[in-house]
């Protein structure tokens, strides 16, 4: 009775403020027009014919699930050759970078707002065979359809944090129905998989990280070497930050002797923060060159800036190529961390602050292999960065470390692969 009723208001309340949804898309869509793009399928709305039944359905919601599924769709294609692939998002960098993961045959879509009628939609035009979902999306609604439809769920690469953990207990009404209807859940790490178990998945495997499984763009990694070279000067990476960690940042680095600053590289962890990160650094008195601005060799005036803006996408691994040293972004501020894995297969030896919760075992097995180094706060961390930048011996031993702890994790994408196709009939 008290899971029902939840579920109710929750569609009621999804209901109401479907307009609202929409208007922030479109909102969002000034900076990141790919948001006004399909708008109907939003609401379950589609243009293009399904062309029939029997898809391989994966829902990647954003860049990082994107990227990850990448490995997995790779080794499926390998196990199932002529698979029939949907791949469905919710962000306009998971749907551009999706995009590159297509075949002839395959589709992408954008995933329905989680109202009953939408989600009914979306299953009845395109008729998956089993869905999966990366990492942490559960959908009461889209559960209890599927269900309904017979079609198969499986949560791959699923990591629940034991924050995550908690709040979900406030919702368990609606969320613990939607983890007992999966037909499967793939974790990450054995503290996952007792996480997911005790919120409510009847069937949790321990299979690993896919992201280990990402191998760095070699092109891209050997140009921002070469850059390094033509710089002439050490460079320090702030990766993948996020709102509020570059004013922390900027603050300790004020701080430093200008003499003792190497080149500073900010890459924000959202595009739609560009701007605001750009006008930041300026603010702070800092010559800045951003590297929309040229496409091969940085030009003159890049090369006497005091630091660039990394505001390209899907070029990671040319950043950590040039870096020196490198603070992970959302540690430096209770935001969990990010993603450490592709640092390290790139050789970038990382410094992380406490925050570490959405990653907690790669953060911890990093550590305790000597491939990242952990700090309290900010300015320790800048402190341990800049020591690196001047200790190229150390800075080297480190960097072989991760590249080995990189490469002693892979194995995820075939594990899961094998795991999913048992359950397509």
């Amino acid at each position: 009775m008290k899971q029902g009723l939840a579920r109710l208001a929750y569609g009621a309340l999804l209901r109401l403020a479907t307009p609202l949804y929409l208007l922030r898309l479109w909102r969002r869509g000034a900076a990141e027009p790919l948001y006004r793009r399909f708008l109907g399928e939003r609401l379950g709305l589609y243009k293009a014919p399904a062309g029939g039944q029997g898809w391989l359905w994966i829902h990647a919601v954003s860049l990082g699930e994107t990227r990850a599924a990448a490995a997995l769709i790779a080794e499926l294609r390998r196990l199932r050759p002529g698979l029939r692939l949907l791949l469905t998002h919710s962000t306009a960098t998971g749907r551009e970078t999706g995009l590159g993961l297509l075949e002839a045959g395959d589709a992408q879509a954008w995933l329905p707002y989680d109202t009953p009628g939408a989600v009914r939609r979306f299953l009845a035009h395109w008729k998956p065979a089993l869905g999966v979902l990366m990492e942490t999306e559960i959908w009461p609604n889209l559960q209890q359809e599927t269900a309904r439809a017979g079609v198969p769920m499986v949560l791959a690469n699923a990591r629940l944090s034991a924050r995550s953990q908690r709040r979900g207990e406030r919702f368990a009404a609606l969320l613990r129905p939607a983890a007992q209807s999966l037909a499967l859940a793939l974790a990450q790490t054995e503290a996952d998989a007792a996480r997911l178990r005790a919120s409510g998945v009847a069937a949790v495997r321990v299979v690993g990280n896919l992201k280990y499984d990402l191998q760095p763009d070699a092109a891209l990694l050997a140009r921002g070497q070469a850059w390094r070279e033509h710089l002439g000067r050490p460079v320090l990476l702030a990766a993948v930050t996020r709102e509020g960690e570059e004013a922390l940042l900027l603050e300790a680095w004020q701080q430093r002797p200008g003499s003792e600053r190497p080149l500073l590289l900010v890459v924000p962890r959202h595009p739609q923060r560009f701007d605001e990160v750009a006008a930041l650094l300026q603010a702070a008195g800092l010559r800045l060159a951003r590297r929309s601005r040229w496409q091969d060799l940085p030009p003159e005036e890049a090369l006497a800036a005091d630091a660039w803006l990394g505001d390209s996408m899907r070029e990671m691994a040319l950043y950590y190529g040039l870096a020196d040293a490198a603070l992970l972004g959302g540690s430096f501020a209770p935001l969990g961390g990010q993603n450490l894995i592709e640092a390290a297969a790139c050789g970038c030896p990382i410094v992380m602050g406490p925050h570490t919760f959405n990653f907690a075992e790669a953060a911890e097995l990093a550590e305790a292999a000597g491939a990242a180094l952990r700090v309290p706060d900010m300015s320790a961390g800048l402190d341990e960065a800049l020591a690196l930048c001047a200790q190229p011996e150390r800075r080297a031993a480190i960097a072989g470390r991760a590249q080995a702890f990189a490469a002693e994790h892979r194995g995820a994408a075939a594990r899961m692969a094998q795991a999913i196709l048992a359950l397509v009939r």
